[in-house]
């Protein structure tokens, strides 16, 4: 398959962006009525124990869960008709999995005046358990992300793609469930008086700069062997 031109590249990625920005206020604007049903005193940390709900909140609960899972079918979905091979396509799912998450907030900065501050704590997701942090540690997340798409799709389009080797894979996938679990860790103690003592930070900047490295080392190698 011939690269396709940069300049084509840029458009497609300027259209995804579009795409994921007005996801993400469809994403937003759930939010604002969940917190009015789930919330209505306010949505502050410490939070009610999700599973202490009553029968008609829990199936409120169940269907946000159904509906996480069908965004990230949507996102799959989006990242398939995007790119045009494997490459562009996980490009294009850490894309727009980033764009739609640091829109997210955008809109309810806009919308709710809520984060305050980027150290305000948010429920991040609840598959397959509840996940939860400072606002600024998932974005950290989604610039990285959205890094590692534009350079992985750069070079795609100027005919030097980024190879991967299986235990690169390997690495990041450990990266990535390394921070995970730091923000399940918190997750589970949302209700606690000291859920920030359950964010362990030197854990999830482990996992980040593994992923990083890993990438960066993944780039060099492309540099220095060009096709």
């Amino acid at each position: 398959m011939c690269p396709e031109s940069p300049k084509t590249t840029f458009k497609r990625f300027m259209i995804m962006v579009v795409f994921a920005a007005a996801f993400a206020y469809i994403e937003s604007a759930v939010v604002v009525y969940l917190r009015v049903i789930f919330y209505p005193d306010g949505f502050a940390f410490p939070l009610p124990n999700l599973i202490d709900f009553e029968n008609a909140e829990k199936y409120l609960l169940l269907t946000e869960i159904g509906r996480e899972a069908a965004t990230l079918v949507l996102i799959l979905t989006a990242c398939i008709l995007f790119g045009r091979n494997r490459r562009q396509r996980f490009a294009y799912f850490l894309a727009i999995f980033a764009v739609w998450d640091i829109f997210y907030y955008l809109w309810l900065k806009v919308i709710l005046d809520w984060p305050v501050s980027i150290m305000d704590w948010d429920i991040l997701f609840l598959i397959p358990t509840i996940w939860a942090s400072a606002v600024l540690y998932p974005v950290i997340i989604s610039v990285i992300m959205l890094a590692f798409a534009g350079l992985i799709l750069h070079r795609d389009a100027i005919g030097k793609p980024i190879n991967v080797t299986p235990l690169d894979w390997l690495i990041f996938l450990v990266a990535s469930v390394v921070i995970v679990v730091s923000f399940c860790t918190p997750g589970r103690h949302i209700a606690d008086a000291d859920y920030k003592a359950y964010f362990y930070w030197p854990i999830f900047a482990f996992g980040a700069a593994t992923a990083v490295a890993t990438f960066t080392k993944c780039l060099l190698k492309a540099n220095c062997c060009p096709d």
